[in-house]
């Protein structure tokens, strides 16, 4: 037998010769997987409910012509109020230490432009925002805290926007079972984020344990790495719950974000002469958001349009008027973000300055460029 073989088969390394890296593990679902369920998920949607949509509102498209080009313009000044109380929430929630609020609008931004291209709800452009942030010298452990705090917050107060409405609507308007269903998903996922809270706070070395366990299950991941950034984070939760101050503020600006973009779609309605009490616009708008945490499409499309159009058109809104507004609504909620967002990457790259310390070849004269 060859002296470079072992017993069991396998060959061994020659003297000097460096052992052979270790195969990665194999993935829950293989990339071309993901890729061909993106693809049908994608092909689903155009085709069963955004074409639909559009053929519905193309019968309403000639009102265009009568509209009002100031509501137009209003509704988009709300949206982007609406983009601007989501950085003012980002900036409390990284506070302090946070970055410029123009820099944090857009890495809002692009996040965005990701959660509306990539199926799997908000995780894609949170992955995003981490990175961003960390690049703009916040600690991992604070921004991994911020935009948890952030998105919990957010969800918390879309559902008592959502509840409120629903307690002052269903005795003038009536109850539906969609409601009900709407409501429980609200419930279960606040449970879930208070037992994520309650874990990390009041037991953090059961969680340590538990996610250092399942580090040393994945590739290319150090255990030790994942449970110091647990415990950092399990300590700066503890920092921004007992700071009440900074809890109301992050409310106001959460609620702030939700009920300018409710009200973007109220106008967008109007101009098409939908006159909704804006409670109805609420409810439509609080039970479509909360169905849409379910991750079935990139930030639910198809299903927020399907939900509003239907919640509208049982409040006694015309099926293509309720289509036309909502549709030119997601035109500036959804549609634009995205090439905007890919406009607020590239500035963030050319023109972030590295914070990292000159090199011995930089002349000590140079200037640098000043921060945006």
């Amino acid at each position: 037998m060859d002296p470079a073989e072992a017993g069991d088969g396998s060959v061994a390394p020659e003297e000097g010769q460096q052992p052979p890296t270790p195969r990665p593990r194999r993935r829950l679902l293989p990339r071309n997987v993901k890729v061909t369920l993106t693809v049908l998920v994608t092909a689903f949607v155009i085709e069963y409910v955004l074409l639909p949509e559009l053929a519905s509102a193309r019968r309403e498209w000639h009102r265009l012509s009568q509209l009002n080009v100031m509501w137009l313009v209003l509704g988009a000044l709300l949206e982007v109020a609406a983009l601007v109380a989501y950085a003012e929430l980002t900036h409390v929630v990284l506070s302090p230490g946070a970055p410029d609020r123009f820099r944090i609008l857009r890495i809002n931004m692009w996040a965005l432009a990701i959660s509306h291209t990539v199926p799997g709800g908000t995780v894609p452009g949170t992955a995003a925002s981490y990175r961003l942030l960390t690049e703009s010298d916040v600690s991992g452990s604070t921004a991994a805290t911020g935009l948890a705090t952030q998105g919990i917050g957010s969800a918390v107060v879309l559902n008592v926007i959502f509840w409120l409405s629903l307690l002052i609507s269903i005795p003038l308007q009536g109850y539906n079972p969609a409601y009900g269903f709407a409501a429980i998903l609200g419930v279960l996922l606040l449970a879930f984020f208070a037992a994520v809270v309650f874990f990390l706070t009041r037991g953090e070395k059961q969680a340590a344990v538990i996610v250092s366990r399942l580090a040393d299950r994945l590739p290319f991941v150090r255990a030790e790495t994942v449970t110091s950034l647990v415990q950092k984070v399990a300590d700066r939760i503890k920092i921004l719950l007992t700071s009440s101050e900074l809890l109301v503020r992050a409310g106001i600006w959460a609620a702030a974000n939700w009920l300018l973009d409710a009200a973007s779609l109220w106008v967008f309605l109007f101009a098409f002469g939908a006159r909704v009490n804006p409670i109805d616009v609420l409810v439509a708008y609080g039970l479509a958001n909360v169905l849409a945490v379910i991750p079935l499409t990139p930030s639910g499309l198809g299903v927020i349009e399907l939900t509003i159009i239907a919640v509208l058109k049982g409040f006694g809104v015309p099926g293509e008027v309720a289509a036309a507004g909502v549709l030119s609504w997601r035109l500036v909620n959804f549609w634009l973000p995205i090439p905007f967002g890919g406009a607020a990457y590239l500035s963030l790259r050319f023109w972030h300055q590295p914070t990292t310390p000159t090199t011995p070849t930089t002349k000590p004269t140079a200037k640098a460029l000043p921060s945006s």
